[in-house]
């Protein structure tokens, strides 16, 4: 299969428009069987229940080109079963875990061409998402839903390497207790939209959000969770039932304790405690690791034993292994690779 004619080494993260999009609908109380088509454009009406209630959730999942030359994508058994979550709290028809699956697959080798070849450290992003498309007007949930599935191909988040990021202490709220925190609502989203372009404005890369309730506890950043790595190398990450389970994350402390022996521990983590820990990431689909440097507490400046040049020792062990295992230079653990062709 001939790749499409692609500056592969000079992608950014960014939309690419590829070729077909898998799109399926709800209607009369289910699911049709869902089919690709070439038509990125979505129709629907002004009063469509997405657009006035902000009805929609969405996953994020790659495709990568393995050493062998197979085309796989990661862990979408896991990414199925929190949409279907996140699907149940936003008042959503689920689509079965079969389907979506069956989509992603689909998708992926209807796009084969766009998926970046093994060594280039690019990868192809895959989009899913659902939202409510019938007309309402008073508040509440819509009875009509589209999922769709979209690819583009993206480059590495990081051009030239990973450089250790400068974050704040926010004084704003990610989620509201009992909230959609936990769930992948394109509305947490918007909620950190303000939020990180003032962190933007004032010199740091990110934010870091606290437990909306007491403001004493680290929860995530607005887009990915945090591992904190003690000085005598636990892997730590925060604990919270309005964090969003990160599969990424959730991978990760499983590579730390079973492929590198680290002890490995879920707990809540106290603003108090941020200048005892040795490293600091952010984990994500996009990334993998981003290293923290610097953390900022109202004036308190926190920097990390790890620096501002690279990613701790610890972080980067993580990064690589994982990395790995997805590239297929690792043995995976069972079930963990979806080989697509």
């Amino acid at each position: 299969m001939e790749k499409k004619d692609i500056d592969w080494g000079n992608l950014g993260f960014g939309y690419i428009k590829t070729d077909k999009r898998y799109v399926a609908t709800y209607k009369d109380g289910k699911w049709d069987e869902g089919a690709l088509i070439d038509d990125d454009k979505i129709v629907m009406s002004e009063c469509a229940c997405v657009l006035q209630y902000a009805q929609t959730i969405f996953e994020g999942i790659k495709a990568y080109t393995t050493e062998d030359g197979r085309i796989v994508t990661f862990r979408p058994d896991m990414n199925a079963e929190r949409l279907i979550n996140s699907a149940e709290r936003m008042k959503m028809p689920p689509i079965s875990k079969e389907q979506f699956i069956d989509s992603i697959k689909q998708v992926v080798k209807a796009n084969a061409a766009y998926v970046p070849p093994y060594g280039t450290g690019a990868s192809l992003y895959i989009r899913p998402f659902m939202f409510g498309i019938n007309e309402v007007i008073g508040v509440k949930p819509a009875t009509e839903f589209q999922y769709r599935a979209f690819t583009t191909p993206v480059g590495p988040y990081f051009k030239g390497g990973a450089k250790p990021l400068t974050i704040r202490v926010s004084d704003f709220d990610r989620a509201a207790p009992k909230g959609t925190g936990h769930i992948k609502a394109g509305l947490n989203y918007a909620m950190s939209l303000y939020a990180i372009v003032d962190a933007h404005e004032n010199g740091f890369d990110e934010n870091m959000y606290l437990d909306p309730q007491t403001r004493t506890k680290v929860e995530e950043t607005g887009g990915a969770n945090f591992l904190f790595i003690t000085k005598d190398g636990k892997v730590v990450t925060p604990k919270s039932d309005s964090i969003l389970p990160s599969v990424t994350r959730r991978s990760l402390m499983y590579v730390a304790e079973h492929y590198l022996g680290l002890e490995v521990e879920e707990r809540e983590v106290y603003v108090s405690e941020l200048k005892d820990f040795a490293e600091c990431g952010l984990c994500g689909t996009a990334a993998v690791i981003s290293p923290v440097g610097k953390i900022y507490n109202h004036g308190e400046e926190i920097c990390l034993p790890s620096g501002m040049d690279e990613m701790g020792p610890v972080t980067k062990k993580l990064y690589d292994t994982l990395t790995g295992i997805q590239m297929g230079r690792i043995e995976a653990p069972e079930g963990w690779i979806c080989e697509i062709c």
